[in-house]
């Protein structure tokens, strides 16, 4: 199987090269030309298997240049009990809110408690074996912007991985307190991290810059080294993703919730687009799913688009409670108008050149019609975010965080709105505990907080019971190693004074 970049067809590489590159020359994004067809009898034979093998089996359908003992390898090393707590890293808790059943999937139980630990853990076994295939000999420079969560799992993912460096620019105030503490004491060699005068629009700007400037992409070459990206535009990051969703659809029916060949609904809290996109692609693989809700917070930028075809980032930017989702472009959309405009490169080109000279596209009718076909755009604000926090806990006693809770209300409004009950796997992103200012203050809001970030940690323990993971516990006493903030137009030159390049 080869891939192509969204904005020209004919730019067409292996799966190694669109892993190793992470984004294409033109600045368009690596998409496959064809997708892997399940039939019911493949879903069957999949229930019987753990997760490794299912992510065996689905992961080795899409790199093909990869042998089956490659990519058994990444799995095996990947998703080890030692990192997820359990043989399955995505377990399904079943819970209700004012009589609306929920299967919520918990996709936060790896290194960093995010569920960016499903992709970012796996990534870096990718990486260094595309590279050996097609770049030997090159060290792979990792840009990374994040919002939060992405950082840190990237780091973790590749700390003292041979051949590879990585620098991660984050927002300086738009982050939690409990992500910058995580970033800030990583350990590693080959780590570096910086904060930028800015948000993560802007980051994830500055970032998608330096890989396409010619002068900056030159003097990497002429040193031996190659950029590549963990951000969720690399294939790499997206297809671990898929796996999730199509095993806990096997979870649901060995467990007698659904029967298989029974339709779902997903409902993911969104802001980069990737971690619903991969609900998607299993859905084009033959997941029988119904609808996609995608969950905005106040930065609702997807949910006016779902509604009205019209993305416009030209809006007030909110930093918000649940800070991973405080974006305004969200990247991986570019791989969604690319199915639904049945592949036409000029098309995307076209909406993507306008999304950057005037912030702003409106797609064809087509297009809209099969948005609004399967995507029910909602939001929800600050105060209804905390109000879904408490209501969960009190009526469940499910701890959620704050990304999670912005899902949940969501949902709530669309089964208002729809009627519709159909099962749900709602994606849970995060631990409570990385956002324990925000959950604390939601489940107590009449008790005054400690200030110490640990301090609130420990006070949620007092009041839940809810266990603190422990890479979270662990990080209290640990040193600061990065403090450094930079502007966005001198993140080129950091890049470059980081790697000690000329």
């Amino acid at each position: 199987m080869n891939y192509n970049s969204t904005t020209d067809k004919n730019n067409v590489v292996s799966s190694a090269q669109a892993i190793s590159q992470g984004i294409a020359e033109d600045g368009g994004l690596f998409v496959p030309q064809e997708i892997p067809q399940y039939s019911k009898a493949d879903f069957q034979a999949m229930l019987s298997m753990d997760y490794r093998e299912r992510a065996k089996k689905i992961i080795g359908d899409y790199l093909t240049d990869f042998t089956a003992e490659e990519v058994a390898d990444c799995v095996d090393n990947a998703y080890t009990e030692e990192k997820f707590g359990s043989d399955n890293p995505t377990p399904i808790v079943s819970t209700k809110l004012n009589g609306v059943d929920m299967n919520i999937l918990e996709l936060w139980h790896g290194p960093t408690s995010a569920f960016k630990d499903m992709a970012l853990q796996i990534l870096p076994y990718f990486l260094t074996k595309s590279l050996a295939k097609k770049y030997k000999g090159k060290e792979a420079v990792i840009l990374v912007a994040t919002s939060g969560d992405t950082g840190k799992a990237a780091l973790e993912g590749f700390k003292d991985v041979e051949g590879t460096k990585i620098i991660v620019f984050y927002p300086q105030n738009g982050v939690s307190p409990m992500q910058k503490c995580q970033m800030a004491t990583q350990e590693g060699s080959n780590v570096d991290v910086c904060a930028i005068e800015g948000n993560f629009d802007d980051a994830q700007t500055g970032v998608k810059k330096i890989f396409t400037t010619p002068s900056v992409k030159e003097k990497l070459q002429a040193n031996n080294k190659l950029f590549s990206s963990a951000n969720s535009i690399n294939w790499g990051r997206l297809l671990p993703q898929i796996v999730y969703y199509i095993s806990a659809y096997c979870d649901l029916v060995n467990s007698g919730r659904i029967v298989l060949g029974d339709e779902i609904n997903v409902v993911v809290p969104t802001g980069n687009f990737g971690n619903i996109l991969a609900s998607y692609y299993a859905m084009l693989m033959g997941l029988p799913i119904k609808k996609f809700i995608c969950a905005s917070n106040a930065n609702n930028v997807l949910t006016d688009f779902i509604k009205t075809g019209i993305y416009n980032k030209n809006r007030t930017f909110y930093t918000t409670i649940s800070p991973s989702m405080d974006i305004l472009v969200s990247s991986n959309l570019e791989r969604m108008l690319y199915i639904f405009a049945d592949g036409d490169d000029k098309k995307v080109k076209s909406y993507m050149t306008a999304l950057k000279t005037d912030g702003a596209y409106e797609v064809d009718e087509d297009i809209k019609a099969k948005l609004t076909e399967k995507f029910f755009g909602g939001y929800c604000d600050e105060q209804s975010t905390k109000d879904t926090i408490k209501a969960l806990y009190e009526q469940s006693k499910y701890l959620s965080d704050t990304h999670t809770a912005v899902a949940v209300n969501v949902y709530e409004q669309y089964v208002m709105q729809t009627g519709d009950r159909t099962p749900v796997i709602l994606a849970s992103t995060a631990s409570p505990y990385k956002f324990s200012k925000s959950v604390l203050g939601s489940i107590i809001p009449e008790e005054s907080l400690c200030e110490s970030e640990f301090d609130m940690v420990d006070r949620m323990y007092e009041v839940t019971g809810v266990a603190v993971p422990q890479p979270l516990a662990q990080l209290k006493n640990k040193k600061v190693r990065f403090d450094k903030v930079t502007a966005v137009k001198d993140m080129p030159e950091y890049v470059l004074g980081v790697l000690g390049v000329e």
